[in-house]
């Protein structure tokens, strides 16, 4: 009965290595097993001890050996190998595990995706080759397979990032009693028939770009901003604080004609300002009744020394020396009428009204 609850695990790995393991602390508590096999075949069965355990704690809980043939039998005894624990026969070749696909390559075209690989040396109508893909917005992988050692799928989005990854499966219950597949083949990430590194470099690209564009519209808004505050400082800077006018344009003869020799240039200008001055000095104007006025409170306060003289009456009367003498030896204050002009003559100025 215990030959019979006795559960094992058998794995043959591409039908060259043999794995058998057993559950040894639930099994044989306190008790160390040995284990034997043979490959029949031949006219005579030899049993050969394993080559190498496998331990658990301290105990063997299983046994790795080279495959040798088709047909295997196996026993289970105590340590000393007097006592059988447990003993079956079978068909390696039911146990096969292949190994992983080999020279893996990619083909994109389109939006279709063709995986391929090297074709194994042995039992290839056994095998399936099984594609898995997803992309960066998938949550489950999606599956598809195909005979060995092609197989392809379409309906891929050239602007997305895939995880593709491969593996080898044998047939049930064809070729093996167990459903055992490869090891997947290491992941590799395509986007549009170009190869990466990984998928976040996807994103990272993405995000790169997009904080890109975001800095560079910071920068010119921030230039912006600069150049209203910039023209708003110019018109504050204007009406707070007159511009100086520079020295060097005002006086630019200064600089230019004197070589910024001050005293020279002083000298000529205070020269030039004074002949402009005398040129355009303009007389001082009278009005006619203000000046009236004026002459007759100074009469009225000089009496005798003032003397009006009409060169009018004097060329009626026929005196022309009175009329000459008053015009060349005025007195103080004198004002003359001649047709219909008036002349006051101060002490040094002479004003025609």
């Amino acid at each position: 009965g215990r030959k019979d609850t006795i559960r094992t695990t058998i794995v043959n790995f591409n039908n060259e290595q043999m794995q058998i393991t057993w559950a040894a602390r639930e099994l044989f508590p306190g008790e160390n097993v040995s284990f034997s096999y043979t490959f029949e075949g031949g006219q005579q069965k030899v049993w050969k001890s394993c080559p190498t355990y496998l331990l658990d704690q301290g105990y063997n809980s299983g046994c790795l050996f080279k495959t040798e043939g088709s047909t295997l039998a196996i026993s289970i005894m105590n340590s000393n190998g007097s006592k059988e624990f447990f003993s079956k026969r079978l068909k390696s070749d039911f146990y096969i595990k292949p190994n992983r696909p080999e020279n893996v390559t990619f083909l994109w075209k389109d939006d279709t995706v063709t995986v391929s690989c090297s074709e194994p040396r042995r039992a290839v109508k056994c095998l399936r080759l099984e594609l898995q893909y997803k992309s960066k917005f998938d949550k489950e992988w999606q599956s598809r397979s195909s005979k060995c050692c092609s197989v392809g799928e379409q309906g891929f989005d050239p602007r997305k990032c895939y995880s593709f990854r491969v593996r080898l499966k044998r047939l049930v219950p064809y070729c093996n009693v167990v459903n055992y597949s490869s090891d997947w083949e290491a992941e590799t990430f395509w986007m549009n028939g170009t190869s990466l590194d990984s998928c976040d470099d996807d994103i990272k690209s993405q995000s790169n770009t997009i904080i890109l564009l975001s800095c560079m519209l910071a920068v010119l808004l921030m230039i912006f901003v600069l150049l209203i505050l910039l023209c708003k400082w110019q018109r504050l800077r204007k009406s707070v604080m007159p511009v100086i006018p520079d020295p060097k344009y005002v006086f630019a003869d200064l600089f230019n004609d004197h070589n910024e020799n001050f005293q020279e240039w002083i000298d000529k200008t205070e020269h030039a300002m004074v002949q402009t001055k005398l040129e355009y000095e303009e007389s001082e104007c009278i009005i006619e009744e203000e000046s009236q006025q004026e002459d007759k409170k100074k009469s009225d306060k000089e009496g005798p020394m003032d003397n009006v003289f009409s060169f009018s009456e004097a060329a009626e009367n026929n005196h022309p020396t009175l009329a000459r003498n008053a015009y060349l030896m005025p007195t103080s204050n004198t004002t003359v009428s001649l047709a219909g002009f008036q002349i006051l003559m101060n002490d040094d100025m002479y004003v025609m009204l």
